[in-house]
């Protein structure tokens, strides 16, 4: 009978049976509030070896984090949960010292026992309160004022008075942080968390601005969210590919000047295939029906093609042809005949 993928936890605890080892960070603090441990925090003498047994265990793959801190991650089959294996250097107390906020400073032994908690962060968690653990802790790694933020947004929690403070302080600092890691927090927000990050003046730190603010609930994308409050900035961070060719479809285009079938057809040249997003951009989702018609009515197969034309290979050919895929999109034509005596009077022979 399979028993199915182990419990990383219990793995964890085997394998490091009789040594000191602590669940630590996110994951104490997501146990606490009982919620789902995808991404299990360990903090060990050993972390490569005990990583790479538990990768060997489990089925996971091994690899390290950072040589210089001496992390390593173990990601589990199928992808979903990661184990995080990080060197425990003097006591546990020290360890924790380093941590950001005070919910993510408490320690629980991997063997079981009571809570290491020397920040109260227990007592913040229950006052759903995020609280730095140290002044220190903006300057020592700039990310955390957008993690700050993020724990807001996402834990429905409130920042204490002199976190705050802290972090309207170090706004500055926030483009210090390695791109991937800003775009990966910032993915995460709501659009309640874009608007907490302008009113810290982090928003205006990263290029940011409000200016389409009022259009950021049309669509529940992280991605539109992204284009809606950095806009150009956004291409300062290492997106992707495409996720650049997203922006620049909505960041380039123009609305429609109408509904008409025409304004319809050349508005989603520009923009497909996420015209609807565009139009929620430019405050028009009042059109998304006449650009959810034309998609439902477009032809598989176009009048001509471009060997039909009787021209050299070049961009007039794609001129031809964009222009018979307009008339007959607005109505003016809809056979073969029509579609060849158009491109006739363009200059096809």
């Amino acid at each position: 009978m399979d028993e199915g993928p182990p419990d990383p936890l219990r793995l964890a605890a085997d394998i490091l049976a009789g040594e000191e080892a602590y669940l630590v960070g996110g994951t104490v603090r997501d146990e606490l509030l009982g919620r789902p441990l995808l991404d299990i925090d360990v903090a060990c003498a050993a972390p490569e070896q005990t990583a790479r047994q538990f990768a060997a265990r489990s089925g996971g793959a091994a690899f390290s984090l950072s040589a210089a801190h001496g992390g390593w991650r173990v990601v589990l089959a199928g992808g979903g949960t990661t184990v995080d294996f990080t060197p425990l250097r003097g006591g546990i107390e020290d360890d924790l010292a380093t941590r950001d906020f005070t919910v993510n400073a408490i320690a629980r032994p991997l063997a079981g026992g009571e809570y290491v908690d020397p920040f109260a962060g227990r007592d913040d968690l229950a006052s759903r309160t995020v609280r730095a653990v140290t002044a220190e802790v903006f300057a020592a790694d700039p990310l955390r004022l957008l993690r700050a933020v993020r724990f807001e947004d996402e834990l429905g929690f409130a920042m204490e008075r002199r976190t705050e403070r802290l972090v309207r302080e170090h706004a500055g600092l926030v483009t210090r942080a390695a791109g991937e890691r800003i775009l990966d927090v910032l993915r995460r927000l709501s659009v309640p968390g874009w608007l907490r990050t302008a009113e810290l003046g982090l928003l205006d730190a990263l290029g940011g601005s409000l200016e389409l603010a009022g259009r950021a609930d049309a669509v529940d994308t992280p991605e539109y969210r992204l284009v809606v409050f950095l806009q150009d900035a956004l291409g300062e961070l290492p997106i992707s590919r495409e996720l650049r060719r997203f922006a620049v479809a909505l960041l380039r285009s123009e609305p429609p000047a109408d509904g008409s079938p025409r304004a319809i057809h050349r508005f989603r040249r520009r923009t497909e295939p996420w015209a609807l997003e565009a139009l929620a951009l430019h405050g028009r989702s009042d059109l998304a029906d006449a650009v959810r018609r034309a998609r439902a009515t477009e032809p598989s197969e176009p009048l001509v093609r471009g060997d039909e034309l009787g021209l050299e290979p070049g961009p007039a050919i794609g001129a031809i042809l964009e222009a018979i895929a307009e008339e007959r999109a607005a109505g003016t034509i809809s056979t073969r005949e029509e579609a060849l005596e158009l491109a006739r009077r363009h200059g096809a022979r």
